[in-house]
């Protein structure tokens, strides 16, 4: 047994579980100094939905908020989340733009890549892991955990052997949806111990409300690092909360040797943010609450107000229980695929049709046809061979990694934002999100000409001699 290690969450998953990750930059440079003096394992800062976000609601630069992060904490080790060959955002991407991607995040600052697939297919995580190596990163493969008939511990070690033998520096159980009960904590982490010899890093959300007895369970099984989040946006479907945490460990053979003082003045800056953002309307207190349906129908919090979101505008809320019901059902019929982005929204969305057309699969979306027709990878179980031929008729069934398929898109991507980007990273922003990007540099372009308009002038001159 050992000290436990922290990575805090506050500067990316708890204001994106919580706020629908609507902190900016001017919100966590006042407290850089402070928290890059904690002495933590981690700060997850970057990745996930903080990219889509910056451009599309808060019209900031993601890469400028991770430059300024790095030079705000030069002592700390920065984290982002990778979705694999989706990158941060909701398709495959070819191999070129994955390596530029990954090149690119640690050039910028980042030190920790976590890369995980919503399949665990494990060949849809190999060109991310190899070039965060190449570059000279730390590279956690991600476990999505969930629970079914094909999700067991067996499953769960097989994976991590295989992501060990990938070069994984160390490797993190993602509970994404708080399913992961304390004592089948003991157990897998223990197993995991026993399997690999790379650190653990367990990552769950308090959800279900039994995030804090997960992470003590987890502890005495021998994990080494845990994902907690600052008290203001902790718990609910945030982490459970750093300073709670810490407060356990204190004085035990897992203390962290973190600084409670310090911790508490990072909670008072950060409640001022959370007020703000409460009476904006980013930060709904029902988030705050623990939900025990995730535990019976394995759905996330996000995923679940995506589902009320739905039927509101289909004006069917009062068909709630039948769809949340249906999940399940869809889930099984797609093969056990885990919950969480994109297959928790493919899912969710099927159910909801399913419900609201009276028949099941009367509709399917193009989504869920992809899933089947296997372009997101793997599916983990045996799927319903007759929704599939409802679905997707006598197409054929990828087998192969599904980026295999794509060619090179670099040089496309480039050539879409001559005279637009200002540099690679502008042309991976477009090449992730092509209107969120280009309505951005667009305003970035309008707020140049307005600060110096000859700069601009010039611009379109030498544009014109092109």
């Amino acid at each position: 047994m050992a000290k436990i290690y922290i990575t805090d969450t506050i500067l990316r998953d708890a204001h994106q579980s919580q706020a629908a990750t609507r902190m900016r930059l001017s919100d966590m440079l006042p407290a850089c100094e402070l928290l890059d003096s904690i002495g933590y394992w981690s700060l997850e800062c970057w990745g996930g939905a903080t990219f889509d976000a910056c451009m599309r609601f808060l019209n900031e630069d993601p890469w400028e908020r991770l430059r300024q992060l790095r030079k705000h904490m030069p002592n700390t080790k920065l984290q982002m989340l990778l979705r694999g060959q989706n990158l941060l955002g909701y398709k495959h991407y070819a191999d070129d733009v994955v390596e530029a991607f990954c090149a690119k995040s640690i050039e910028n600052g980042i030190d920790v890549v976590r890369v995980f697939d919503a399949l665990n297919d494990t060949r849809n995580i190999e060109c991310a892991v190899k070039a965060v190596k190449k570059y000279g990163g730390w590279c956690e493969p991600a476990i999505s955990y969930t629970v079914s008939p094909v999700h067991n511990e067996e499953y769960f070690v097989k994976l991590a052997k295989e992501m060990e033998q990938m070069g994984a520096d160390s490797i993190c159980i993602k509970d994404m949806a708080n399913l992961l009960l304390p004592f089948d904590a003991y157990n897998l982490v223990k197993k995991l111990k026993q399997s690999v010899k790379v650190p653990i890093h367990l990552h769950t959300h308090n959800t279900t409300g039994t995030g804090d007895m997960v992470y003590l369970m987890a502890a005495q099984a021998g994990v080494d690092i845990i994902d907690t989040a600052l008290s203001p946006m902790a718990n609910g479907t945030s982490q459970p909360a750093t300073e709670s945490m810490v407060a356990t460990f204190k004085g035990t053979e897992f203390d962290t040797g973190l600084d409670m003082d310090k911790l508490l003045q990072g909670a008072t800056h950060f409640r001022k943010v959370a007020d703000r953002l409460k009476a904006e309307g980013s930060l709904d207190p029902k988030v705050l609450n623990t939900d025990v349906k995730t535990l019976v129908y394995q759905v996330p919090g996000g995923m679940l107000s995506n589902l009320i979101s739905q039927l509101k505008q289909a004006n069917a809320e009062d068909k709630y229980y039948d769809v949340l019901a249906e999940v399940p059902r869809v889930r099984k019929d797609f093969g056990y695929p885990p919950l969480v982005t994109p297959t928790s929204q493919i899912v969710g969305s099927q159910a909801v049709l399913n419900v609201l057309s009276g028949e099941r699969y009367k509709m399917v979306s193009k989504e869920s046809k992809a899933l089947l027709r296997g372009e997101y990878g793997r599916l983990p179980g045996q799927v319903n061979e007759e929704v599939r031929r409802k679905a997707i008729g006598s197409d054929t069934v990828i087998t192969c990694r599904p980026a295999d398929l794509i060619k090179p898109e670099m040089p496309k991507y480039r050539e879409e934002t001559k005279g637009v980007a200002t540099c690679e990273e502008d042309v991976l922003s477009y090449a992730l999100f092509p209107q969120v990007a280009s309505a951005f540099f667009a305003k970035r372009a309008e707020k140049a000409a307005e600060a110096d308009p000859n700069a601009v002038r010039e611009l379109y001159v030498e544009d014109m001699g092109n």
